[in-house]
């Protein structure tokens, strides 16, 4: 299990610790099915991950992130090295970007202090705009 602090408050279960590592071991964040076909022959019932899901979020162990215009949220672990993502609106693929574009921004301003940030960008993937194109 990746060394991330695990919250005081928050009892140590199997299924909590089964959730963590298959969103440890993610290289992009994952939608509630994904992480359930992950854990798929683990006993674990769909329902026990939303409450697992929801248990990290009120405990701040993960990000949600909700696809514009869906019902789709997206989850990963909160680390210090956060990153953001562009997302495809067509197929919902994820691409990192290179950088936090908000660094070189002066973020203390007027005495307020920023604690966190979360930026989404969403638009259409190079394959879903050929489609798109192709359909026309």
């Amino acid at each position: 299990m990746e060394s991330l602090q695990w919250p005081q408050g928050l009892k140590r279960t199997k299924p909590r610790e089964q959730v963590y590592d298959v969103l440890a071991a993610a290289d992009r964040p994952l939608d509630v099915r994904e992480i359930y076909s992950r854990l798929e022959g683990q006993g674990l019932a769909l329902s026990t991950v939303y409450r697992v899901l929801t248990a990290f979020e009120e405990h701040q162990m993960v990000t949600k992130t909700t696809i514009m215009g869906e019902d789709t949220a997206l989850y990963a672990l909160r680390r210090h090295d956060h990153a953001h993502y562009a997302i495809c609106m067509g197929c919902h693929k994820q691409v990192q970007l290179p950088r936090c574009p908000l660094q070189p921004v002066e973020l203390e301003m007027d005495g307020f202090s920023i604690t966190n940030h979360r930026l989404e960008l969403y638009g259409y993937c190079r394959d879903c705009k050929k489609r798109h194109r192709q359909d026309d």
